[in-house]
């Protein structure tokens, strides 16, 4: 081989492409500095940043568009007066909860008396399914007066504490999996949102207003069957007991009731009504939009992070649509609050359309009340829902129920506190304190319940 042949191929093997650590090949020659490193390393970021944006853009593009496609493709929009009107729940996915395991009135009857031989008197298991600021802390103290009733004041407050700020629809199955075991005397869920406390009966959230832990055998300071409202300062003193001691005296009682404003929708419960060791049963509380919007405004501070939370459940597909405040003021926390109006006033609708195509067994176990027919007629209303939830009614709690919607005033400086209120006054306290244009607002976007609820619309002169 000549040497002019022997010099080529010894240039060739040397400049054989080397892959480097980033992946990128190069054909020169070692010891010698690359083209590619000679090139000002600040190009290269700005092409790569380049890449970087144009792929994350992209990626935003895509998950804003397939909710979209997936929300309203195909789907016809309301139109009415030239203008798009809010769109009914789709009954289809509403529906689609019965189609899995839909039970028949057969089934539903043998899981009855399943759950009745297990203890000789059927366990009713309640949920008092409401918002905040409809009035059902009031509701909740008439089943804890109950001596037959075992009740908690929304436990499930523990888990929107705990795993603030998560939105409120992706921690609807955590909600779901505490109800499962408190109906089962099952309290060692709260270790799970406890972080280093101490779990006891101190623990629970309003315990120092719970008539089966302030009183006898867990404390001296109530008699259980003694009727009136629970003295916090009392309460207070009572000694921390264990979780098990409580667990027991849970199971002593026929009637388990809890009360919650965290659960979005009725669907959410439907596996804790089909389930036979449940039994579920839902008593669902409405209050007129307006009053609960004014009432809203009025706590707003104390509303802020469960609205945030609740706001953070709205599919991006969504319009963000924003209640008027007074005056164009627009401060943040009325703001969450108004806005989280419209989300309530959506569940509320879904609600009613799955309890109207219900199955026999679902309607069975659902019953549903106004605010306004409970504080007007509250014998006769206390009486319907004792009877669905098989309790009896008695002359004490008959007198305790008409005291506390006979008070004086709408409310008190505190606005969790229960009290006695004048029934008339709380009912229509939202036509002084709302103008004209709010009023207008809310019936624009829950005219739909409102109709269904049998709520009519405000006559005032607009001006």
């Amino acid at each position: 081989m000549s040497l002019s042949r022997r010099a080529f191929l010894s240039e060739f093997s040397l400049t054989q492409p080397q892959k480097l650590c980033d992946g990128v090949h190069t054909t020169e020659r070692p010891g010698k500095i690359s083209r590619a490193a000679t090139r000002p390393l600040g190009e290269m970021k700005r092409r790569l940043q380049k890449k970087y944006l144009i792929l994350i853009l992209g990626y935003s593009g895509l998950l804003l568009l397939v909710p979209y496609i997936f929300d309203y493709g195909g789907k016809p929009t309301l139109v009415k007066n030239g203008q798009q009107q809010p769109k009914c729940p789709d009954l289809e996915s509403t529906m689609a909860l019965w189609n899995n395991g839909e039970r028949s009135n057969s089934t539903a009857d043998t899981a009855y008396e399943y759950a009745a031989n297990r203890s000789g008197r059927a366990r009713t298991n309640i949920y008092l399914h409401a918002t905040w600021r409809t009035g059902s802390s009031f509701l909740g103290e008439l089943f804890n007066q109950h001596p037959d009733v075992f009740y908690l004041y929304e436990p499930m407050w523990h888990i929107w504490q705990a795993l603030y700020p998560g939105d409120a629809g992706s921690l609807q199955g955590a909600v779901r999996d505490m109800m499962n075991a408190l109906y089962r005397c099952d309290f060692s869920v709260f270790k799970l949102y406890a972080g280093s406390q101490n779990i006891s009966t101190a623990f629970i959230f309003g315990w120092k207003t719970n008539k089966v832990i302030c009183s006898e055998p867990l404390c001296s300071a109530n008699k259980r069957d003694a009727i009136g409202m629970v003295k916090e300062d009392q309460c207070g003193k009572c000694p921390k007991r264990d979780m098990r001691d409580l667990e027991r005296e849970c199971k002593k009682y026929p009637v388990m009731v809890i009360k919650g404003v965290r659960v979005l929708d009725v669907s959410v419960l439907v596996p804790l009504m089909r389930d036979p060791s449940i039994n579920l049963k839902v008593l669902q509380l409405f209050r007129d939009p307006r009053a609960v919007h004014n009432s809203r405004l009025k706590s707003k501070q104390a509303l802020v992070k469960e609205s945030i939370q609740v706001l953070r459940s709205k599919k991006q597909a969504d319009k963000f649509k924003r209640l008027l405040v007074p005056n164009n003021r627009v401060n943040r926390a009325e703001n969450y609050v108004s806005s989280a109006m419209e989300l309530i006033c959506d569940n509320w609708l879904s609600d009613l359309v799955l309890e109207t195509n219900a199955p026999p067994w679902i309607k069975r176990n659902y019953i549903r009340v106004r605010y306004e027919d409970l504080v007007l007629h509250p014998m006769q209303e206390l009486q319907r829902l004792f009877k669905f939830s098989n309790l009896s009614t008695f002359s004490a709690l008959d007198e305790f129920v008409l005291n506390m919607t006979h008070g004086q005033g709408y409310s008190s400086d505190k606005p969790f506190l229960i009290s006695a209120r004048d029934a008339k006054e709380a009912i229509y306290a939202w036509r002084e304190r709302l103008n004209v244009q709010q009023i207008q607002q809310v019936e624009a976007y829950c005219s739909e319940v409102m109709k269904q609820l049998g709520y009519p619309k405000n006559s005032v002169d607009k001006t």
